[in-house]
């Protein structure tokens, strides 16, 4: 069964659009691993226009690594100030996105040729201070290959061209992220999925794809979350995750 890992990028947003601290993230990030998330993630941007840097340092001490729960930073490792922040906190796991600074949500993943010399290099970093690391990628097997050569553990799947197609024909849309999987799994690399996995495509996904290892899901989850209350939510995705 693959993990889940809740976003909570969204609950900032909101917190945000009227200052103070209401939702209270820290309490949000307490809930999320009390109703059932094995994973945090984050996802900071330049203009911290959810997630603060501060808040990264905060949340840190709130998740329950003692059992087994993880915390994932993801962002660009082409900003200092990035690089910085994940090794002062020295989360579980890394997710190195491609994003640009003005980027309204991440849409493709990394080009492992021609970054690949900077991967290997941010990498090794990162693997110095024990930090699992993750590639952002789309479903490309020659991305893949090349990603091996980086020196990161895992990769993670952009699932968006999946979820857009998922209702025009599902068995169709799944394919290049099967091979993805069994390409990844053949050189070393344990999978990770995420972007636009929901409760309607999240179970034919997880039932089809071979050695999933983890999902990031933040907008979905929360939105649903709205209607369905956040325990019952949690509980409805983890469901999906069941094989």
């Amino acid at each position: 069964m693959a993990r889940l890992s809740v976003n909570i990028n969204k609950f900032a947003t909101l917190r945000n659009a009227r200052g103070g601290n209401n939702p209270d993230l820290s309490q949000v990030a307490i809930d999320c691993q009390r109703f059932g998330a094995e994973g945090i993630t984050v996802h900071p941007r330049p203009d911290e226009r959810h997630i603060r840097y501060r808040d990264v340092y905060d949340l840190k001490p709130l998740v329950r690594v003692e059992d087994g729960i993880e915390f994932n930073i993801e962002g660009n490792p082409f900003e200092n100030k990035f690089v910085q922040l994940v090794l002062d906190v020295k989360p579980a796991q890394v997710t190195l996105v491609p994003d640009a600074t003005d980027q309204l949500t991440s849409n493709h993943g990394w080009d492992t040729i021609k970054h690949k010399r900077f991967l290997e290099e941010i990498i090794s970093v990162f693997k110095k201070e024990h930090i699992r690391t993750s590639i952002f990628l789309d479903p490309v097997e020659e991305m893949i290959l090349h990603a091996k050569e980086t020196g990161t553990e895992r990769i993670e799947l952009y699932t968006e061209s999946y979820a857009a197609a998922y209702s025009i024909n599902k068995e169709k849309a799944i394919q290049p992220y099967i091979l993805a999987a069994k390409t990844a799994y053949r050189i070393g690399l344990d999978l990770n999925a995420g972007h636009d996995l929901d409760l309607h495509n999240l179970s034919f996904f997880a039932s089809e794809m071979p050695h999933l290892k983890e999902v990031s899901i933040g907008h979905a989850l929360v939105c649903d979350a709205l209607y369905l209350g956040l325990e019952n939510t949690i509980q409805l995705y983890k469901r999906c995750l069941k094989r």
